[in-house]
């Protein structure tokens, strides 16, 4: 927690001004309840809050201030980033809208790096309308990941499943040779590390799930899965790692299967999104693994076809404020017993 208040705070980017990020957070900390358990900071304008309370009739106090620094506990905070109005149309794709995504994305993380907050949690962005020269990324992950380095990974949690992905935003055609033997032990070891400190797993164990339908039917179907994918696993075994797979991804969601795992890695996008959401769709975080700071989002996009008219569900969003304070607190227990071995092991007796 930072210095000038007493609670963790949680920097929030305001995400697409036309899609129905401003509604999810206004409605998440409408209950005075969300401030017991942290200082939200909003990174936007308070005429763009305004405008949202008003047209959705959210009954909600919040407190401008010209700078991260100068939050307010028991307070919904909102950052003034910018003085000139803005046309706000809901549901509509708007370049200009997207300049003002990324000033929020951008401030956020800046403090967030000058520990003015302690965690991020990112309201959806449009990705064609942020693109700029300053913004030229499939998403905020790879934005993130070039701002704190690291080894970032997408990863999608809740309560009873956790996915990480092996390749994130990139073209179906593109997947295979993407994924390499560096590639997959790079995302293994991010996401058992992640296990340990962010979800207090001391033994993770973790399924892979293979790249070709069955995976490759020994070649019939491609060869990825037995030269790359079957003999990484092999070796990470022999390393330590709690590692199984590649598994045939058709069959291993309905079969409960993952159920035997604490997470599961996937080896593209929609592999991975599509049982995450059918599973969790609603509950559930998106999690940048493998970073110095905490981020976290909700499990949708900007919803264009029911922006701005009060139909939005933030029950992800509320999820995502709730698992970036968890995780930040699971961090700096983990340090703790790290740098105290002997509490550690009283702790585990």
């Amino acid at each position: 927690m930072t210095q000038e208040t007493s609670k963790i705070k949680v920097g929030i980017s305001i995400g697409d001004l036309n899609g129905i990020g401003c509604e999810i957070i206004l409605k998440t900390f409408q209950d005075s309840r969300m401030l017991s358990f942290c200082t939200p900071v909003i990174f936007a304008n308070t005429k763009v809050v305004s405008y949202y309370k008003k047209i959705l009739k959210i009954p909600i106090n919040f407190q401008g201030i010209p700078s991260a620094d100068k939050a307010i506990d028991d307070k919904v905070n909102v950052v003034n980033l910018w003085k000139e109005n803005i046309k706000i149309t809901p549901g509509a794709e708007d370049k200009v809208i997207g300049e003002y995504a990324f000033k929020s994305l951008q401030a956020a993380t800046n403090a967030l790096k000058e520990n003015q907050v302690d965690v991020l949690v990112t309201a959806p962005i449009n990705k064609h309308v942020i693109q700029s020269e300053e913004f030229n990324f499939p998403g905020h992950t790879d934005y993130l990941a070039q701002e704190f380095g690291g080894e970032s990974l997408m990863f999608m949690v809740s309560e009873n499943l956790k996915i990480g992905l092996l390749t994130d935003h990139v073209p179906v055609k593109n997947v295979p040779e993407k994924i390499t033997r560096k590639l997959i032990e790079q995302k293994v070891n991010t996401i058992a590390e992640s296990l340990k400190k962010d979800f207090c797993v001391s033994v993770p164990k973790i399924a892979v799930l293979g790249i070709n339908p069955h995976n490759g039917d020994n070649g019939v179907i491609g060869d990825e899965d037995q030269k790359v994918l079957m003999p990484t696993v092999n070796q990470l075994n022999k390393k330590g790692q709690y590692v199984f797979g590649p598994y045939a991804a058709d069959s291993f969601f309905g079969s409960k299967n993952y159920q035997n795992f604490d997470a599961v890695i996937a080896a593209y996008h929609d592999q991975g999104l599509v049982p995450f959401k059918t599973l969790a769709f609603g509950n559930g975080v998106n999690f940048t693994a493998g970073l110095s700071k905490v981020r976290t989002s909700p499990d949708h996009g900007t919803a264009y076809e029911i922006a701005g008219k009060g139909e939005a569900n933030h029950n992800s969003f509320e999820e995502a404020v709730f698992t970036a304070i968890k995780i930040y607190k699971n961090r700096n227990e983990y340090q703790q017993l790290t740098k105290n071995p002997l509490k550690r092991q009283g702790k585990k007796l």
